[in-house]
């Protein structure tokens, strides 16, 4: 077993790919299974002298940037992307990785198997892509409750309805700046970043203090103009086959009032719905 790690993982998955799963023409007799080394040089963009030296272990420092072009050249998954990464010490950049915004069926059912608690997921640019009843419920008071950045900012019913309206403005900012140094080319952030500092002197001011801010543990604070106040905690889950995805899910302590008002609204909705139909 040698220590040439990164120069097996590259020999094995150019031996997985043809020619035509690249669109490239075959030429010539084949003595080994899958792509030549030429091949995936020319695909990555980089010297074909070079990509042998990795393979063989005698070049073993190549940048990020190298890597990406190979992830893409070789048809890596996120995965498989992000292993090639460790395998040379580097970090994988974020052009890799691209935000899916469809939700599956397979997470819609299992956010309606959590019919106590609020859950619902969101993007990197906190779009509401999905809600189970008591989400809906939840956030009835937006008119519409789809993105937590335009809520909090731009609906009047946000300085309401958070109650703890300056830390959440503060904490919402900080999300999108995390997410812009992830994706600083996605467009629907650059169009969201947009409207809010076209309409918004708050979101402006804390924007261009840079500060950066992924998902805390706090608790959440709310005044529900049907149900009263609100503290709940909640958990957020990475969704594994949905990069960017991020499934949200808040409880409140058993037997508590803020427990309470969650039953309570959850009787209200479910009333609402039966009513509508």
């Amino acid at each position: 077993m040698t220590d040439n790690h990164l120069g097996e993982f590259l020999r094995a998955r150019r031996a997985a790919l043809r020619p035509q799963d690249v669109g490239m023409t075959s030429y010539g007799v084949r003595r080994v299974a899958g792509l030549r080394r030429e091949e995936v040089a020319v695909l990555a963009g980089v010297n074909a002298d070079y990509y042998t030296r990795l393979e063989q272990g005698r070049e073993r420092h190549p940048s990020a940037h190298v890597l990406d072009a190979l992830g893409r050249a070789l048809r890596l998954d996120p995965d498989a992307h992000t292993h090639l990464h460790q395998l040379a010490g580097t970090v994988p950049s974020n052009q890799f990785t691209h935000t899916v915004d469809r939700v599956s069926p397979a997470l819609r059912q299992l956010m309606d198997g959590y019919p106590g608690a609020p859950a619902f997921v969101i993007n990197r640019t906190l779009d509401i892509l999905a809600t189970n009843a008591l989400a809906e419920a939840l956030h009835s008071p937006f008119e519409p409750a789809d993105n937590l950045a335009r809520m909090t900012f731009l609906d009047p019913a946000g300085r309401h309805f958070y109650t703890r309206w300056s830390y959440t403005a503060q904490a919402t900012v900080g999300h999108l700046r995390q997410a812009a140094g992830l994706d600083p080319d996605n467009p629907r952030l650059r169009e969201l970043v947009r409207i809010l500092t076209e309409h918004s002197t708050d979101f402006t001011r804390l924007w261009t203090t840079h500060t950066v801010r992924g998902k805390t543990q706090d608790a959440k604070h709310f005044l529900h103009p049907d149900v009263g106040t609100l503290t709940l905690t909640y958990q957020a889950f990475d969704v594994r086959d949905a990069p960017g995805q991020q499934l949200v899910i808040y409880q409140a302590e058993p037997g508590c009032p803020s427990a309470q008002a969650l039953n309570l609204l959850g009787s209200l909705s479910a009333t609402s719905n039966q009513t509508a139909r």
